[in-house]
């Protein structure tokens, strides 16, 4: 994907996951939102790894979304670009992502 795709992508999981929290867990979502909107950007390798990390995400019982194209102009409809974790508390988040470099 190209640099404007990517963040696209990447805005699509924020807002996708705000929305989820928000309905699923206001308290979260209201300190989230009220503390500046923290988002961190960060990358795995492969779709498993991606794979792997959301079944983590979840097994710790945080908010993941997930994001797939609709095939409109870089990759084909279907493909997963990204999952978006939280808001949550920020120690929450570290303990899944922690280990990954930054975007």
């Amino acid at each position: 994907m190209g640099i404007g795709k990517t963040a696209a992508q990447v805005a699509h999981a924020a807002v996708l996951g705000a929305e989820r929290t928000k309905q699923f867990n206001p308290a979260w979502f209201q300190r989230w939102f009220e503390s500046g909107q923290a988002k961190v950007v960060v990358k795995v390798q492969t779709i498993e790894e991606l794979s792997a990390l959301r079944k983590v995400a979840e097994t710790q019982s945080l908010i993941v979304v997930q994001v797939e194209d609709r095939g409109l102009t870089q990759i084909p409809a279907g493909t997963i670009t990204c999952i978006g974790i939280g808001p949550a508390p920020t120690e929450l988040i570290d303990r899944v992502t922690s280990r990954l470099k930054l975007l």
